[in-house]
């Protein structure tokens, strides 16, 4: 039996803002972060998590974890799994603490990296990773992994049995496949704002000669600009791969309209969060009005809620969920549940320090046991920081290849703790 003594928290930040590695349209200097939790075990297994940030406030969110902390210090770690939609649940509903969101903001942030967290640590004492953990799972045990309230009018628990239970057929041989071949993947590491044209161009090259087929630009400051970005990048892919433009969520909803309409001219597949992440009606405006462009979002999109709206008002192409904005595993399966109650592809947003580590795990569980498909699928990836952890990603022409080592993927270096460390690392020195 493990029984959680302690949790450490660790306000880690990189200086990307040196390079533009990150930079977009509303966050031109981001400094790549993670405000990171170890829960420490009487067995010696320690479970890790984080939350991404992109510097300036990271150190709220540690703030935060060592809040909700207190729900898991002390406790067994079997009794917490025995349940997991009950202990999301304690989580997520503590009657004080969520007044500060509810669902969403910094606490909701925390939760992210303290659910994880425990999620790393039950893998870990399985000797498994945590997307077979999921995967291994019978439908009513995955079931028993979410909250379902407020989402009983899109997707109950009878349903979500339903998806599931149709999931399991070919699973073996899906799995085999993956295997074989990888999950595919898409690159947005030759795309960033603030690189000049001879920079995006030799990332292109670079990218080609590594096997991808799939690119992401920024885009949202300048309509020119854009433009010219879009062409440099068509020129260098040539028709046959695919292009999407990421805006960030800097446009009002009909300059998105007539600013993506002024690309349509370099065949995008998508236009990545065209306006406010919250603005569901919004979204559902945009779709109508740039198609054939496909609309993506929900990096930001707070929670389940955002989702279910999103799919109901039809007003996403794309769901483009995130591992650490949710409150974790817990409601990103929830998510998922959703994308394939309305068959719309989750295209997981990654590409910050640990997100590719993580949402590796999640398009995997999607494809073994919910949507059981990969059409229009695919799963961001950059190629930085990932030189951090201690069990990194791993990629083979453009795919990401199945994680073997127990748990969530996220478990970082000490050297690297240690370097990142905010105010007081080597990174940080000068």
């Amino acid at each position: 039996m493990t029984r959680i003594l302690s949790a450490s928290t660790h306000d880690l930040r990189a200086r990307t803002s040196r390079t533009l590695a990150g930079s977009d349209a509303n966050h031109p200097d981001p400094d790549y972060s993670a405000a990171y939790v170890i829960l420490h075990t009487d067995s010696g297994l320690e479970g890790h998590g984080m939350t991404f940030t992109i510097g300036q406030g990271n150190e709220l969110c540690c703030a935060a974890i060592e809040a909700l902390s207190t729900l898991v210090v002390g406790r067994n770690l079997s009794d917490i799994v025995d349940n997991m939609g009950a202990f999301w649940r304690q989580v997520t509903n503590h009657s004080q603490l969520r007044w500060l969101g509810p669902d969403k903001g910094v606490i909701h942030l925390a939760t992210a990296a303290l659910v994880n967290a425990v999620w790393d640590l039950w893998a870990k004492e399985r000797g498994v990773p945590v997307w077979k953990l999921v995967s291994d799972m019978e439908p009513a045990q995955f079931v028993d992994c979410i909250d379902f309230r407020y989402l009983r009018d899109e997707v109950d628990e009878v349903r979500a049995l339903d998806i599931l239970t149709k999931a399991r057929v070919g699973q073996k041989q899906r799995l085999a496949h993956l295997e074989e071949n990888g999950y595919p993947a898409y690159i947005t590491s030759a795309g960033w704002l603030g690189y000049p044209e001879d920079k995006v161009r030799d990332l292109c090259r670079g990218a080609i000669a590594d096997g991808w087929n799939s690119f992401k630009t920024k885009v949202g400051i300048d309509v020119a600009s854009d433009m010219r970005r879009c062409e440099v990048m068509r020129e260098e892919i040539g028709d046959s791969r695919q292009l999407m433009a990421d805006a960030n969520q800097v446009w009002d909803v009909n300059q998105a309209i007539e600013w993506s309409n002024q690309l349509q001219p370099y065949g995008l597949r998508w236009i990545e969060e065209p306006t406010h992440p919250d603005d569901i009606l919004g979204h559902a405006a945009i779709r109508r009005g740039v198609k054939p462009i496909g609309v993506a979002t929900g990096e930001h999109a707070a929670n389940r809620l955002i989702f279910k709206q999103l799919l109901q008002a039809e007003a996403i192409d794309y769901v483009q969920i995130d591992a650490c904005r949710l409150g974790g595993l817990n409601e990103v399966l929830a998510v998922l549940l959703l994308a394939a109650a309305r068959n719309v592809p989750v295209c997981p947003h990654a590409g910050g320090l640990g997100l590719c580590e993580y949402v590796q795990h999640i398009s995997v569980i999607d494809y073994l046991s919910v949507s059981a498909s990969l059409e229009d699928r695919t799963t961001e990836y950059a190629s930085h920081l990932h030189e951090h952890f201690v069990n990194p990603i791993q990629m083979r022409n453009g795919h990401y290849l199945l994680p073997q080592a127990p748990g969530y993927s996220i478990e970082m270096k000490q050297e690297s703790i240690d370097m990142l460390n905010y105010p007081n690392g080597a990174e940080w020195r000068d």
